[in-house]
């Protein structure tokens, strides 16, 4: 076996262990629904919704689940590599604090530095003191410059400088880490549109993304935070965390089924390999298996 036949096969491994919590209760609940059953008549359709809604798929998810199998959604991003027809490719990261969103861009920082790409960081989440500290840690760890202001700066600035710099350096993706409040709704968009239309000023095309970073071990809460940023701001990719420690990783399709936002990543450990691309097959293998 190559090297990238082993690597595929450790990152299916911990795929596999990071749902196993999720597969044990899905499994339990599906044996129970249809265990001494002959055929699926009502009563066993009945169950396995139950069985869905229970592993926080979603209720609208799981009646689309019970009526067909939808074959029609995103296709799975493969690999590391980004869009070519310009750069920095700009990634805006946004989710509530406690979810891993710092943890997050540094794990991606990381990826995105073993696949051969040059990367940037932006701390803009001034708002605490602790989020910059965090991410300028991520940088020394991972090997990648931050750009950073003191605490309190204003985050469209922070932005500025760091597309600014990203692009005069040549890199590849630059990530940029938001405040994660939602108490102030007003607020935060205000700051997001700046952000956006600030970070313009230097790449016309930025952000490339903007990606919400969602705790899968909430459930339900989850979808809560997704329907709030979603009303925020324009969400166009989903990183789900801490799937490794939860039996609700059903959450994942649910939410993705709902806001009609791709699943890009999945958080499956502390390691930093241990956050991957999602691949839907690839999941629904690990799930059912």
């Amino acid at each position: 076996m190559g090297l990238f036949g082993l690597f595929n096969k450790n990152k299916k491994e911990t795929l596999d262990k990071g749902l196993e919590k999720t597969k044990q209760s899905v499994f339990d609940k599906l044996t129970r629904a249809v265990a001494g059953k002959s055929k699926v008549d009502d009563e066993v359709l009945d169950d396995l919704e139950e069985v869905l809604i229970t592993s926080d798929v979603g209720v609208d998810t799981t009646l689309k689940v019970i009526k067909r199998i939808d074959e029609n959604g995103n296709s799975d991003q493969s690999d590391w590599d980004l869009p070519n027809d310009h750069k920095p490719y700009v990634i805006l990261v946004v989710g509530v604090n406690g979810v891993g969103k710092t943890t997050t861009i540094g794990k991606l920082a990381w990826q995105f530095k073993q696949a051969g790409k040059k990367v940037y960081l932006g701390a803009a989440d001034t708002f605490r003191a602790a989020a910059v500290e965090q991410i300028c840690i991520w940088g020394e760890r991972v090997g990648v410059p931050v750009i950073k202001q003191q605490m309190g700066s204003d985050p469209a600035s922070v932005a500025f400088d760091t597309l600014s710099s990203a692009k005069a350096n040549g890199a590849d993706v630059v990530l940029i880490d938001t405040a994660g409040r939602l108490h102030n709704k007003v607020g935060l968009m205000n700051e997001l549109k700046k952000i956006k239309e600030v970070m313009k000023k230097v790449l016309p095309e930025a952000p490339d993304e903007v990606m919400l970073v969602l705790d899968g071990s909430t459930g339900q809460n989850a979808f809560e935070q997704a329907k709030q940023f979603s009303a925020v701001t324009q969400i166009t990719s989903l990183a789900i965390t801490k799937l490794d420690g939860t039996a609700k990783g059903g959450v994942v399709i649910g939410i993705s089924d709902q806001l009609g936002v791709p699943v890009k990543y999945i958080g499956l450990g502390e390691g930093m390999e241990d956050l991957q691309l999602f691949n839907k097959r690839e999941f629904v293998d690990s799930l059912f298996k």
